[in-house]
């Protein structure tokens, strides 16, 4: 969704609200692509707090399917999102790229909800996502969900030069 925003930036002391409807099925980067199950609108308020700066307040929760970091069965995680960005609309395009602005979800008076939204979802990606805090993950050697059962897979061969760190937890268990 774009948002012109030449209307709210000439009036001091405007504020404007929106609910706007993220509109992306697939969030995309380098770790792979993941399907968006649910999604609820952005909640955006956008108030010019005078001398041609905007402060944008948005909030909203979208619902991600990832994969577990153990089994690779896919999770839903909600990744809840609550934001405050100021814009100075006297900068030029130009101005924002010499200064190392990195605001790609502005251009010129267009405001990229959907850009802004994926760029907060990057920054709010959760380190680790575990179907269950005890997933015991696959077989190395066949690709079986061990969550599932056992596989049939003999134990693999051990390597001769770990032989001697083999031994140490063969004898001590809760090591």
């Amino acid at each position: 969704m774009q948002i012109h925003l030449s209307e709210i930036s000439s009036c001091d002391g405007k504020c404007v609200q929106y609910s706007a409807a993220f509109e992306m099925d697939i969030i995309t980067f380098q770790s792979g692509s993941f399907p968006i199950l649910h999604k609820n609108p952005i909640e955006l308020t956008i108030t010019n707090t005078g001398n041609k700066v905007l402060e944008i307040e948005g909030a909203g929760d979208i619902t991600v399917g990832i994969p577990c970091d153990r089994c690779l069965k896919e999770v839903p995680v909600c990744i809840s999102l609550s934001f405050k960005r100021k814009l100075d609309m006297k900068l030029t395009d130009e101005e924002r790229i010499h200064d190392l602005d990195e605001k790609s979800y502005l251009t010129g008076m267009d405001l990229d909800v959907d850009r802004l939204v994926y760029l907060e979802v990057l920054m709010s990606w959760p380190l680790k996502v575990l179907c269950k805090e005890d997933c015991k993950g696959i077989c190395s050697q066949c690709g079986k969900n061990l969550n599932d059962g056992p596989c049939d897979c003999a134990d693999e061969p051990k390597d001769p030069r770990m032989a001697a760190i083999s031994d140490i937890f063969s004898k001590f268990k809760e090591v």
